[in-house]
This record gives structure tokens, sequence and C-alpha cells, in this order.
């Protein structure tokens, strides 16, 4: 994984939560860590990864503070721990 992924991965599981993570740079990340990607109706993307589904906001802007708690879920209920898995 290189650098740019990793560094948004450990975006989403810092503290204090940042509001300043782009939805794209999540869907690459997303994509790099083997996740299926669809989009939805309304501006919204599926997400498939390790047999987990979650459905997000497609954003063109940056992320609220509430959508990377719920990415931060996702990514825990599907294993993903960045520390542990992509250290810095």
């Amino acid at each position: 994984m290189n650098h740019h992924r990793r560094q948004t991965l450990h975006a989403l599981f810092a503290h204090p939560i940042s509001a300043n993570i782009s939805m794209h740079d999540v869907e690459r990340a997303l994509a790099h860590l083997g996740a299926e990607i669809d989009n939805r109706q309304k501006a919204r993307i599926g997400v498939s990864l390790k047999g987990h589904t979650a459905v997000f906001h497609a954003a063109q802007h940056h992320l609220s503070k509430d959508e990377v708690v719920q990415l931060r879920k996702f990514l825990e209920t599907c294993g993903i721990d960045p520390s542990r898995d992509f250290p810095v």
C-alpha cells in the first residue's frame, strides 16, 4: 500500500476525528484493500469488503465527522486496523 493510501486509512482512525478527508481518497484506499465499490442512486456508493456490506454517501467534498465514524466502524467490523496492518 502506498503512502497516500496508508495516510488516508490512518486519518480515518485518528483522534480527534478529522473532518478533512476526501471521499475520493477513501474510495481509492478501500479499492486497494480489495473492496468492491458500486454506485447507487442519489449519490450513494455500496462497499463490500470481507463479507460485509455498507452504503455511504458519495460526497464531492470532505467527509463530515459522522461519516468518518461510520467508515471507521465499517472498517473495524471488517477487521481492518491500520496501526497493525499498515504501520507508518
